[in-house]
């Protein structure tokens, strides 16, 4: 390698950089051979036309394009090393292809469902380099897709709405999945209106009314270059002088020059991130990179466009020399910046180059620089370093001045902000980096702040909002949560007045953030939840199972069967979230919280088991003299649920099994009860638009996984009495009948009792039982330090000793757990104390589902939490009494069994 530059036509030189320092177009010129040939001649025309065939010969356009990207990024790249392109070729032939690969992929994705239809009422709208014809050497695409309800070609069935997402997703998948042929472009859609909850395609009404509306300052800029680019090219250019008063306004008032000058200092504040010239430094990002120098062009554009329209360009440079042939900027700047702009650009398409990899950041590793700079024509890593330090320090000085010129009022030194004097008045550390972060919040990082309403309300908030963040255990987390929260609304004014007028409950929010990430993560998606905490009685247990499942039904709404599931899921959700508090603020005893959501998920069972059973019998009838029954296993059956915990259900039915319904669609017994179980299992299970509910797990029914999901109470008893294996038995020591008429249940209830009672041999039991017991603990051992749940002396080996002597001796059949263990001790089989162990390790099950659901230990800002709630004073204290009632349990093994388990000191 020399230090000098390559002769602008040195195709062969080009080839071999190519060869010896990127990987990706060594490997396309050996796929390309005549491809190849061609750039070897200087042939660039021929080449660039081969490429645009490349495709040809397969009327699959996902490989047709692929095929087109890679020779036309083989072609453009040897052109480039070459010298035999300049930078706004490339850049334009790079565009011209994400145009066409737009186009035909939504083509495609049109006629996928509607073969012979003729694409239209959808557009692709090309934001920032796309849409500027700047598109990168190795680039994501950011469109924007809109569409026309009434002209996008659809199936008669088909909602307009339902068709356009089709449509969105198929683009995405047709030109972003890599295949074994590659990918066309990654296309990122975040840059849509209201990214956070809009659908992936917009109708042009719908967009037309938010940027006319409520759209912010980075949104007029990203519409500087935006471009009908693909599609219903017509329809979106309409689109796009719609709203161009949006975009290009005559005058601009004092709060939106303001919030231009926002938007010019976060662009420094927030993607500089301290970062020095040399391995590592972002072209795009970095001081004095590609983006300042777009934006210094923009902020102009966006201040003067309005009233002069030959400012309303969308290329950079372009828009740097219009901007000084109107006096805008000196001719001295627009040269600066232009050139350097070229270079930087140049030099990131180099670093793209290497791996075709979507990176502005120079490598950290010396040999990989090097290796860059090698693939420019530079001597060595050194010498670009240089050269992008003069470039930088050119750019950067002329983004500090237009900073100074536009900051918003106020914007001085940052120690002098009156935000930063007050997080610091509450104790906060690095102030001035929080005092950014807080006001990125109100200057458009978040949707819910977008409206002058919105602000204010937020800043009334706001002295309240930082003095709990800082009072909070674990104030980082909690500010990340809080993010998530806001982030997550659509609007937060109700929020910000609620938590302005309840300091109190504001308190009980920054510790369900800093503590509970389950919670957190349901407030973020409910933000209603809060209200549920308004009155005192959300810190009251819920009352009798007919009780909660009276509340549920006085949610319903009419007979209307899908309201009534998203009415049960809201109130199941409060329910739950209320208990869910009441652990964070030690309000009650876990074992009562357990019991609580317990009988939530027995109300829930009973009110939508009935709906269900309403909404078939509509349709196919009843079942003469049968009805359906519903037992319930494990921690449901024995009234301890946490809030991870899933439903393990068994879906039985009373009556003849040959019978059939009397609907107008009859179904034989069996069929009917296994397409009823099914619907009762989605009532419960499937999320609709008020969220999830519950997980069923069926797995424990007789014959497990392979077996019909509901059985007859007939073949139910056989199966126990003739079939069932040992680990089956234990199951029902668990089990209670939750659904159905009192005698089947009745019944059910003899079923179980009888299983229970069979003679056995006490051999095989133990045998039985110890194996079944080593297998668990190879397959599924404990997940960390706190999985009380299945490390050895945990509540698993409790559990198998109750169920061992619970079907040796026919004695303390009690679903309970707890309380089968006192009266298991009552009867001398089990020795005393093992109800405390069997306690405490209960407690910390359900604290910890919430507070460390990996079972690892919690931050230490949440241990106080999980001890308190244990009933213990310190963090240290729970540790130490884990590890002795894990010991006491290993005793009482030792005593049942006569094994020693492992971890007996």
């Amino acid at each position: 390698m020399t230090g000098h530059r390559r002769d602008m036509t040195d195709w062969q030189n080009a080839l071999t950089r190519a060869r010896t320092c990127s990987p990706f177009l060594a490997r396309a010129l050996d796929r390309q051979g005549a491809l190849e040939a061609l750039l070897a001649q200087g042939r660039l025309d021929e080449a660039l036309a081969w490429a645009a065939g490349a495709g040809e010969g397969t009327d699959d356009v996902a490989v047709q394009l692929r095929r087109e990207r890679l020779a036309l990024a083989t072609a453009v790249g040897i052109a480039d090393l070459a010298d035999a392109m300049p930078l706004a070729a490339v850049t334009g032939a790079l565009s011209a292809f994400a145009d066409r690969a737009l186009d035909l992929a939504i083509a495609a994705a049109i006629r996928k469902r509607v073969p012979d239809a003729e694409p239209q009422g959808f557009a692709a709208i090309a934001l920032g380099k796309h849409g500027a014809g700047e598109l990168n050497y190795s680039s994501d695409i950011d469109p924007i897709l809109l569409y026309e309800p009434d002209a996008l070609p659809r199936r008669d069935r088909d909602d307009p709405g339902e068709a356009a997402q089709r449509v969105a997703r198929t683009v995405v998948e047709l030109l972003g999945k890599v295949t074994d042929e590659g990918y066309v472009f990654r296309v990122d859609l975040r840059l849509r209106p209201a990214s956070e909850v809009s659908p992936l395609a917009i109708p042009f009404e719908g967009a037309t009314t938010h940027y006319e509306s409520s759209a912010l300052a980075w949104e007029r800029a990203a519409y500087i270059r935006a471009r009908a680019a693909a599609g219903d090219v017509p329809r979106g250019q309409a689109f796009l002088d719609t709203i161009r008063p949006f975009v290009w306004r005559r005058s601009l008032d004092f709060g939106a020059i303001d919030e231009i000058g926002r938007l010019t200092t976060r662009i420094r504040d927030h993607y500089i991130g301290g970062q020095a010239l040399g391995p590592g430094y972002d072209l795009k990002r970095g001081r004095g990179g590609i983006r300042e120098v777009e934006f210094f062009a923009q902020t102009h554009q966006l201040i003067h466009g309005g009233r002069n329209p030959a400012l309303r360009l969308r290329g950079t440079r372009a828009s740097l020399d219009a901007l000084a042939t109107a006096g805008i900027i000196t001719t001295e700047d627009a040269q600066v910046l232009g050139t350097s702009y070229d270079r930087l650009r140049t030099i990131e398409h180099r670093l793209q180059m290497v791996a075709d990899q979507q990176t502005h950041s120079l490598p950290a590793d010396p040999a990989a620089l090097d290796n860059v700079a090698w693939l420019d024509g530079l001597a060595d890593g050194a010498a670009l370093v240089a050269e992008l330090a003069s470039i930088s320090e050119a750019v950067g000085t002329r983004f500090d001045a237009l900073i100074a010129t536009y900051a918003p009022t106020g914007a001085v030194q940052v120690a002098e902000r009156p935000l930063v004097r007050e997080l610091a008045e509450c104790g906060f550390d690095d102030c001035e980096q929080l005092a950014a972060r807080i006001e990125a919040w109100e200057n458009g990082q978040f949707r819910a702040l977008r409206s002058d309403e919105a602000r204010a309300a937020f800043a009334r908030l706001r002295p309240q909002l930082l003095r709990a963040l800082s009072e909070a255990p674990d104030p980082d987390r909690a500010l990340l949560r809080w993010e998530q929260l806001i982030g997550a609304l659509p609007s937060a004014i109700n929020v910000f007045r609620l938590l302005e007028a309840r300091p109190g409950l504001l308190a009980v929010v920054m510790r369900v953030l800093a503590h509970a990430p389950t919670l957190a993560d349901e407030l973020a998606r409910r933000a209603d939840l809060l209200d549920t905490l308004i009155d005192r009685s959300a810190f009251d247990l819920p009352g009798s199972v007919a009780d909660i499942a009276g509340e549920l039904r006085r949610n319903e709404a009419g007979d209307d069967y899908q309201r009534l599931l998203d009415a049960v899921r809201r109130k199941v959700g409060e329910l739950r979230f209320a208990l869910g508090v009441q652990l964070i603020e030690a309000g009650r005893d876990p074992l009562e919280i357990a019991a609580a959501l317990s009988r939530v998920a027995e109300a829930a069972i009973l009110v939508l088991g009935e709906a269900a059973c309403a909404e078939f019998e509509s349709v196919h009838g009843t079942v003469p003299d049968s009805r359906l029954v519903i037992l319930g296993l494990g921690r449901l059956g024995g009234s301890a649920l946490t809030h991870a915990s899933d439903l393990d259900l068994v879906f039985l039915f009373s009556g003849d099994h040959m019978a059939e319904s009397d609907g107008r669609r009859p179904l034989g017994g069996t069929l009917y009860y296994n397409r009823l179980a099914q619907r009762v299992i989605a009532a419960l299970s499937v999320p609709t638009a008020a969220g999830a509910l519950y997980e069923v797990d069926t797995r424990l029914r007789p014959s497990g996984a392979q077996g019909p999901i509901a059985v007859s109470l007939d073949s139910f008893e056989r199966y126990q009495r003739e079939e069932a294996w040992t680990w089956e038995h234990m199951a029902l020591c668990r089990a209670r009948a939750l659904f159905g008429t009192a005698p089947d249940r009745a019944a059910l209830d003899t079923i179980v009792a009888c299983a229970l009672h069979d003679p056995r041999d006490p051999a095989k039991l133990r045998a039985d039982v110890l194996s079944m017991r080593g297998e668990m603990q190879k397959h599924k051992p404990g997940k960390g330090p706190l999985d009380v749940k299945l490390l050895r002396g945990g509540l698993v080996d409790i559990e198998f000793m109750v169920h061992y002597l619970q079907l040796r001796d026919h004695v303390a059949l009690e679903p309970g757990l707890g309380d089968a263990v006192s009266a298991l001790e009552d009867a001398g089989l089990l020795p005393q104390g093992l109800r405390e162990a069997h306690d405490l390790m209960a407690r910390l099950l359900v604290v910890v589902r919430l507070v460390a659901p990996d079972g690892e230990y919690p931050p230490p800002a949440s241990r106080e939490i999980v001890a308190r709630a244990c009933g213990l004073a310190r963090w240290g204290e729970l540790l130490d009494a884990i590890a002795a009632m894990r010991q006491r349990v290993g005793q009482a093994w030792n005593a049942v069994f006569g094994e020693r388990l492992e971890i007996l000191a």
